[in-house]
């Protein structure tokens, strides 16, 4: 598996067609969540992603980072996600290891935030998050603010 890091503007056509296909199939059809994907925050996000070593096109994990103040006062990871198939080889874990190193490495910071699904609560609070604030409803689905100091 390669791990990358890049840019909008050091995309490929290809990487950022794929991450948004993998964004796509898993947030708005296998979720049955129809809701605006391309919301504008690409542009100023680094995208973290890795792909299979035997085929450098197909994005099996993917997150969003963002550098303080640009999406909430902290440091953010957005658009968590691991493709269907590589869900049994704990590939979540090892991204939100990875994003934070990335968070601290690029940013100098370990304050992060994020908008998780709420039932993803522990899975996060493994990684050292917890819970702040009310939940809320986002795109007809129940999520929690959290953040890590």
């Amino acid at each position: 598996m390669k791990w990358i890091i890049k840019k909008f503007d050091e995309l490929t056509l290809d990487e950022f067609h794929n991450i948004l296909q993998l964004r796509i199939n898993v947030f708005v059809v296998e979720q049955n969540c129809p809701y605006p994907e391309l919301d504008g925050k690409d542009r100023i996000a680094y995208h973290f992603f890795a792909f299979a070593d035997d085929n450098p096109l197909q994005i099996i994990t993917y997150t969003r980072i963002f550098k303080p103040g640009d999406y909430y006062k902290n440091a953010a990871i957005g658009r968590v996600v691991v493709h269907p198939d590589y869900r049994n080889e704990k590939l979540g874990h090892e991204l939100i290891k990875r994003s934070i190193n990335q968070i601290e490495d690029l940013f100098n910071t370990t304050k992060i935030k994020i908008g998780a699904q709420t039932y993803l609560k522990k899975f996060y609070e493994y990684h050292g998050f917890k819970k702040v604030g009310d939940s809320y409803i986002e795109d007809g689905i129940p999520h929690i603010y959290m953040l890590k100091n």
